[in-house]
């Protein structure tokens, strides 16, 4: 019988699965390639048809790692060795932090200036707070009256962008200029350390940079963290199959598993080589395992819940997701809460690395913001809103330490340090510009 020349004809029986990658519409929606595969070899198709697409993702930033990786250690055999990998982590992780605290402002399409001074003013607070001739805290409170100190800085500035509708760059502008202030007003023109042995408060603090998991608590970890994410993913995707809703290919979700298993395995091992040049400094820092946490919470949050798809729908289109029903003023302060908290954190751990805090090393937190906004823009975050992702933050302040680190390692000066990191930065800018010119060309 003959068909219908103004009907597709159905595909015939045992013909196989339907490349959707092959459908030009899939290629130009821009959804995620674990959904439009069936595959592993139609998602590693989507995904180079999201990169065609302007949607580069995470890879610019990966094959940055990768050059940089190889250019310093053919220069200096010693970057790639566990005790510089290990101080090269150590270091970027505010840089990270700091990125991520950035990102939720970004993900608006607004910008929050006040990070570094926020940090500052953090590691100011929390110092303070453990002295025992002042108020002599417990280090958990502490830390927790620091965060809420942190966490109301955040809302006063949200709320002045939200409600006011007052431009975040002057707001977080005057923010930054006052937290100064106000920091060296905390610090009371004097040194304030956290090194001393005696006082146990003290000591806690200090471990939280400087600390380290012993080599066998540190592989107890990794088998406890990797098992329960890759069994989480694994059965999550599972009972996505079952139930009939669209869910990556089982040879995708092992192979993440897989990664997640060889990636842990590769840190560890590095971190467990004695990286002392006298004694034994050997395990995991503690200071991973905060970064590690800070990054699935933050995940999670935009990825999995309906506040972070309320935050991408409002840096996409923000009066599209006002008549939606969104709330935007809640919404927009919310972001600089949590912005506020998470640069708290990083203050935290900045007060550890430091030891001893004066007026000078606070107003040098001026330039970690930044550096911030570089991480997050370097690893893949928009500078116009709508698209990025926390674990950009955490590649991005990976590559910003990783450039400081080797350039210090080649005995460059700081002056041209910071030329490379702007180019860096220029650079990462320009692919976000390009990209966006790239997508809406084939919209």
């Amino acid at each position: 019988m003959t068909a219908d020349p103004g009907q597709t004809p159905a595909p015939a029986a045992g013909a196989g699965t339907v490349d959707l990658t092959a459908d030009a519409k899939v290629e130009a929606a821009d959804i995620p390639p674990e959904l439009a595969a069936e595959t592993l070899g139609q998602y590693f198709r989507a995904s180079w048809a999201r990169v065609r697409g302007g949607n580069s993702g995470v890879l610019p930033v990966v094959l940055g790692l990768v050059v940089v990786a190889i250019g310093f250690q053919i220069a200096n055999s010693k970057f790639l060795s566990a005790q510089n990998l290990v101080n090269l982590f150590e270091q970027s992780t505010v840089y990270m932090l700091l990125a991520i605290a950035e990102i939720f402002a970004l993900l608006l399409g607004e910008i929050d200036l006040s990070v570094g001074l926020v940090m500052g003013l953090g590691s100011v607070v929390v110092a303070e707070l453990v002295q025992p001739t002042g108020a002599n805290l417990p280090w958990w409170a502490a830390i927790i009256l620091t965060l809420v100190a942190c966490a109301a800085v955040g809302f006063i500035q949200g709320s002045m962008v939200a409600r006011l509708r007052m431009p975040s760059f002057i707001v977080t502008l005057g923010g930054l200029l006052i937290l100064e202030g106000v920091a060296i007003i905390v610090l009371g023109g004097s040194l304030v350390g956290i090194g001393n042995s005696a006082f146990h408060n003290e000591v806690v603090i200090y471990d939280i940079f400087w600390g380290s998991f012993t080599p066998l608590v540190s592989w107890i970890l990794m088998v406890v963290i990797v098992g329960a994410a890759g069994i989480g993913l694994w059965l999550r995707e599972a009972s996505k199959r079952r139930h009939g809703l669209e869910a990556p290919p089982p040879s995708l979700t092992a192979l993440k598993i897989l990664l997640m298993a060889v990636s842990g395995i590769a840190v560890v091992a590095i971190c467990n080589v004695n990286r002392a040049h006298f004694g034994t400094i050997e395990g995991v820092p503690y200071i991973i395992l905060i970064v590690l946490i800070v990054l699935v919470a933050c995940t999670v949050l935009l990825q999995r819940t309906r506040f972070g798809r309320y935050v991408y729908a409002i840096g996409g289109n923000a009066e599209a997701a006002r008549r939606a029903g969104v709330s935007l003023p809640s919404i927009r302060t919310w972001c600089f809460v949590l912005s506020a908290v998470i640069s708290g954190i990083a203050g935290v751990l900045f007060a550890s690395w430091q030891v001893s805090l004066t007026t000078n090393i606070i107003k040098a937190s001026n330039n970690y913001v930044l550096l911030a906004v570089a991480a997050a823009v370097i690893g893949g975050t928009s500078l116009f809103g709508g698209r990025g992702k926390t674990i950009h933050g955490v590649l991005g302040g990976l590559v910003i330490g990783a450039i400081y680190n080797g350039l210090y390692l080649l005995g460059v000066q700081s002056q041209w340090i910071d030329v490379v990191v702007a180019a860096v930065l220029l650079a990462a800018a320009l692919i976000d510009v390009l990209s966006r010119r790239s997508a809406q060309g084939q919209a």
